[in-house]
């Protein structure tokens, strides 16, 4: 099938359904009479010489009616379960599944019907992808996946990532199960979130930071109020008391934009416990800072390669924001504000040998103090020596972070009966 049969019949059916009024979403059937009728007039076309005779006109109507009515070559990878992410790189699309294996889709497709599934996805969203807006984010299919995609003069040709969030709700003791966590880290964490403590998810991309911030804020009481702002909303964990914020791009007069940073400062106002922040990259960084010397707790996932970088990265980030802020200052907040660092980290090396799903698990849980130095001062709490062994507790706790965490906890508790596991919690 040539890219041109392709779209010369598109073109017919949506002018047959524009003529006809017909909806994709009610009218299926009489898409696909337009459709066959199309293909039809196609075929008869080519027997005068007039167009590239179809090999199989079944399989034409069958394309165009899912790139029409669904979401054409993509339609039947979005309805499996174990799909984590699909790549589309102009004509081609690629996948990766829960094993973390990539692996390529054998139904041919053109980057201009990539192009097409792709605005199907956003006409849902208040998000464009045109000559003024060359890139886009959004959260679709109903809140289930977010789309990055980028158009020329950004990039050569269609390029899009959709990422599935295939884990909604999980705990700490989910977590457990799937060994990214040992019982006392787990307890330990439980144990951090019951006062309003300042934590740092670290990690490369598809690490599992989004994955742990959700289990994290799954242990939170009820009674904190929790102000949550995202990019693009990842996390969906159920609040009793709080709420969830999205950034707003650019109008189409190129006006009315909320960013991130935008979204910290409106939550400082409405009195948060913690205030949660998905991706840390910019000026936001700030408006964090700002935060913690008010009091509040906070967490938020960072892009790094340890646990120590990550303080880094958010001391960049604020600076970012450009306020003539020193960068010893900034340091120092969140030196003297920050209580904890969780690292992760993915294996895929024996994703191959054993045909087992990518684990994602924490490498390093670290206690950040205040420095008497121009850097941070990182004291290990949980450490995994290598992807194969467990994460222990090294013996080290902060005496001022071991005090904080007790007097947050039930009576009976002690950080200390949950490490040595005299006391359970519900994690």
């Amino acid at each position: 099938m040539s890219r041109d049969a392709y779209d010369i019949v598109r073109r017919e059916v949506l002018s047959a359904m524009e003529q006809r009024r017909l909806e994709p979403e009610s009218d299926l059937a009489e898409v696909r009479v337009e459709t066959e009728r199309a293909v039809e007039q196609y075929q008869r076309r080519s027997r005068l010489g007039e167009e590239l005779r179809l090999s199989d006109p079944i399989a034409m109507v069958e394309r165009i009616v899912r790139s029409i009515c669904d979401l054409g070559p993509l339609t039947e990878l979005l309805s499996r379960n174990d799909i984590e992410e699909i790549f589309i790189e102009g004509p081609r699309i690629s996948y990766l599944d829960s094993h973390g294996k990539l692996r390529g889709l054998t139904t041919p497709t053109t980057e201009e019907e990539n192009r097409h599934v792709v605005q199907r996805m956003l006409a849902s969203t208040e998000r464009h992808l045109n000559a003024q807006y060359p890139i886009v984010q959004a959260r679709v299919l109903s809140g289930t996946a977010r789309l990055t995609a980028a158009i020329p003069p950004i990039t050569d040709r269609l390029s899009a990532t959709i990422r599935r969030y295939v884990v909604r709700h999980v705990s700490l003791a989910d977590l457990v199960r799937r060994r990214s966590l040992s019982t006392e880290a787990a307890g330990f964490l439980w144990a951090a979130m019951q006062f309003r403590s300042r934590i740092v998810v670290s990690g490369e991309p598809g690490a599992g930071k989004t994955t742990m911030l959700a289990a994290l804020l799954s242990a939170a009481p009820a009674s904190q109020c929790v102000r949550c702002c995202e990019e693009i909303r990842e996390v969906s964990v159920p609040l009793t008391h709080g709420s969830y914020y999205e950034v707003r791009p650019p109008g189409l007069d190129g006006g009315s934009e909320i960013t991130l940073r935008d979204l910290v400062k409106f939550t400082l106002a409405m009195r948060p416990d913690r205030i949660v922040v998905g991706e840390v990259r910019g000026s936001e960084a700030f408006e964090l800072s700002r935060a913690m010397n008010a009091g509040c707790g906070f967490m938020c996932t960072v892009h790094a390669n340890s646990a120590a970088d990550s303080l880094h990265a958010l001391v960049n980030a604020a600076l970012m924001a450009g306020e003539n802020v020193a960068e010893r200052a900034v340091r120092k907040v969140f030196s003297e504000s920050l209580d904890l660092v969780v690292h992760l980290d993915r294996e895929d090396a024996a994703v191959e040998a054993h045909d087992e799903p990518a684990r994602r698990f924490v490498t390093e849980i670290a206690a950040v103090s205040p420095s008497l130095n121009e850097d941070f001062t990182c004291e290990p709490l949980f450490v995994r020596r290598s992807p194969g062994l467990p994460l222990e507790w090294t013996g080290a706790m902060p005496a001022s972070l071991e005090d904080r965490i007790d007097r947050s906890l039930p009576k009976g508790y002690t950080v200390r009966n949950i490490l040595e596991q005299r006391v359970q919690v519900a994690s």
